[in-house]
């Protein structure tokens, strides 16, 4: 199926005439490119045409977006009908006359066959909501939304303004609230505290009548602080049972498919809480706006499952002892948990950050949503387009498809208005995603390797604190080694910007690096090592210079394992534990090895060996030497002194005897020690038989 393209100069408003139409389509490779001035109005004709056709369609232009979507279903278009923003990202800016290679570029990508579908995770939820709060913000959105949604309230205070005559719905009082779950799926526990249960209570007025403090009102809770226990309404509630001043069982919990949380704080303090969950506080404002959310959250649900997890590959823990743990503690979702030796990760909690992702050294975790073979190849075409196009030094913007968006049409918005911002320079490539969080040091190495002067990741006001350290201190490793080989230059760059001027500023201040004379042609690969392994290749073999070792900062994901050989008795405690195969022993001979490329410093051996004996020191090693074993400690094998058969070593064997000596179990039975386990179990057999037979001798 081929590809059509449209472009639409917008009236003119972009310098695109019809030569520019020429060069765009020569830059992608087809005659299949049309250049309209008016696609949206007069012209749209031509865009109704192009659906009658079996061939994809590329539409250079996201002005009327949703019109357009609707007309190609209602023709039942048979191929797939993209939109692509070049206005404001190139054609309202400064540089407009020269960003001609970058919307080639993104012609190109946008032409790109449809990844393969990732797997959805699914919600149900029928619309019964939980309010909680105090009885003054919780009933009367109660009443607003009663009509809506199946709703229950929990009340955590009482006002006198508030009276619960009607028992329009659940109601419920209480303290020590804790909210877990998700959309279709939440479970509340909370304490009933008040002596008044109201979900028994009938309203009858008999407590107030009676209490002689006056501690009872409309609101069917007990001022305690009025009460002197007479208990004269127990005695009036009778056999309703509502009113316990000694109630043992006061445990309570629910199951909910909403929450609507008007406390003064949100009893879900994540950055990112979980779907279904809405905090709106004593704001009316954002009261307003969360209730209109939560009444269309009824009904069934798909997002998609946005991570891999290869459980062989995970380094988090090994025999109860942590190593890894920088997924579990960058999620701003507390989707990723501990789970014996490896991780689980919840994907109903998951929303998609990608962090996680970002961090995990071994690939144990990838991003799905897009993989990483589908970006990589997106960002190597739109690389290679760029430059085959004319472009020179390109630099490619990472920003979310929300918040970053946004900026992104502003600052070529606010040109066209004001002509006081630059706009899009005509070399910066914009790459939108749905988390900026989600690519790392294997995507950004790539991306320089095919060509790529900057990458620039664009974080705003979305982003939680722990991503943004995350990815600058990823990227802080991938500059370090482009710089040890000596390319010139930041390459990387973490902007913050909260409005378009910030955004502005940072984009013209930025300087192109050093990239390699020639641009890569390998693919990112689904293993993340993997693709690190063809960037790292790439760079080194065009390298400015070439150096055999480049310290890197901690946190690194390369490095090497050094073993004090005074401490260390080759118990084989740190290859068992290690989760890349970079430390092993040898079947033949009491050895220690190590392959410097398998590993990926997740701190197992060094947090598993119980002499302390192991030090991990991040670097980079680029000489066949990292994936070639060595020997980081050897010994003289101890031989069995019964049969003679090698079965530990020298200083292993005189640590267990000297610990071991003087333990009553042993004292007696030390040469014990120094046997093979085979003969050990033969010697305990023959003297058990020795003694039987002195037994019986005796009592003969």
């Amino acid at each position: 199926m081929t590809t059509q393209f449209k472009v639409c100069n917008c009236n003119q408003t972009m310098p695109l005439d019809a030569s520019g139409g020429e060069k765009l389509g020569a830059a992608l490779g087809t005659g299949a490119l049309e250049l309209a001035r008016q696609l949206c109005r007069r012209e749209v004709g031509t865009y109704l045409n192009a659906l009658q056709s079996n061939d994809n369609l590329v539409v250079g232009c996201t002005q009327e977006q949703g019109l357009f979507s609707e007309l190609a279903q209602q023709k039942n278009s048979v191929g797939t009908v993209r939109f692509v923003n070049l206005r404001e990202t190139g054609g309202w800016s400064k540089e407009a006359k020269q960003s001609l290679p970058k919307m080639a570029a993104l012609l190109a990508a946008a032409a790109l066959p449809a990844p393969e579908p990732v797997p959805t995770v699914e919600y149900d939820s029928a619309g019964h909501v939980l309010l909680i709060g105090p009885s003054e913000r919780v009933l009367p959105w109660a009443q607003r939304l009663n009509n809506q949604l199946e709703v229950s309230v929990l009340l955590t205070s009482s006002s006198p303004g508030n009276v619960l005559l009607n028992r329009s719905f659940p109601t419920f009082s209480g303290s020590d609230i804790q909210v877990s779950g998700w959309l279709g799926a939440f479970k509340i526990n909370w304490q009933q505290s008040n002596p008044i249960d109201l979900e028994t209570c009938i309203r009858c007025n008999a407590c107030i009548d009676v209490c002689p403090e006056n501690a009872i009102d409309f609101n069917y809770q007990i001022d305690m602080e009025k009460c002197r226990s007479h208990r004269d309404c127990m005695k009036a509630c009778g056999a309703i049972g509502a009113i316990d001043f000694d109630r043992s069982e006061t445990v309570r919990s629910g199951e909910f498919d909403l929450v609507f949380d008007l406390s003064d704080r949100p009893l879900i303090s994540l950055h990112q809480p979980p779907q279904g969950y809405f905090w709106a506080g004593d704001s009316e404002i954002r009261q307003t706006e969360q209730a209109m959310r939560l009444v269309d959250m009824v009904g069934q649900f798909s997002k998609p499952k946005f991570f891999v997890y290869k459980d062989k590959l995970c380094a988090h823990s090994r025999n109860q002892k942590i190593g890894c743990n920088a997924c579990v503690e960058v999620c701003s979702a507390a989707a990723i948990s501990h789970n014996g030796d490896q991780i689980k990760v919840n994907p109903n909690l998951c929303v998609g950050c990608g962090t996680c992702t970002t961090v995990c050294p071994s690939g144990a975790l990838s991003y799905a949503y897009p993989r990483a073979t589908d970006l990589g190849m997106k960002l190597k075409t739109m690389l290679q387009t760029y430059l085959d196009a004319g472009g020179q030094q390109p630099a490619l913007l990472i920003h979310s498809q929300a918040k970053g968006r946004e900026l992104t049409e502003q600052l070529g918005q606010l040109f066209r208005a004001t002509g006081k911002l630059q706009g899009m320079p005509a070399r910066v490539i914009p790459v939108e995603l749905h988390h900026t969080a989600s690519t790392g040091i294997d995507l950004w190495l790539s991306a320089v390797a095919y060509g790529a002067a900057n990458v620039l990741v664009l974080m705003t006001d979305e982003e939680a604190t722990q991503y943004i350290s995350a990815v600058r201190q990823q990227m802080e490793v991938a500059q370090v080694i482009l710089s040890g080989l000596g390319y010139q230059g930041t390459h990387l760059h973490l902007i913050n910007a909260g409005t378009p001027e910030q955004l502005d500023k940072a984009l013209m201040a930025l300087v192109p690096a050093q990239t390699p004379s020639r641009s890569a042609v390998f693919n990112v690969v689904a293993e993340k090592r993997s693709s690190l392994d063809f960037a790292l290749d790439h760079l080194l073999k065009f390298a400015p210079e070439r150096k055999e070792e480049i310290a890197l900062p901690a946190g690194a994901l390369f490095g090497t394992v050094t073993v004090n050989k005074d401490k260390c008795t080759l118990c084989m405690s740190c290859a068992g534990a290690c989760p890349s195969s970079a430390l092993m022993d040898n079947p033949d001979s009491p050895q220690l090895r190590f392959v410097e490329k398998n590993c990926v410093q997740c701190g197992l051996c060094e947090k598993t060996c119980p002499e302390n004996a192991i030090t991990l020191t991040p670097r980079l090693l680029m000489t066949e030497a990292a994936r070639k074993p060595v020997i980081l400690n050897e010994a003289q094998p101890y031989h069995c002194i019964r049969c003679s058969k090698p079965f530990g070593t020298m200083q292993m064997i005189e640590n267990m005897v000297s610990k071991l000596s003087l333990h009553g179990a042993f004292s007696g039975n030390i040469d014990r020690l120094k046997m093979c386990s085979d003969c050990r179990v033969i010697d305990m057999m023959e003297n058990k038989k020795e003694v039987s037979i002195m037994d019986v001798t005796g009592s003969h």
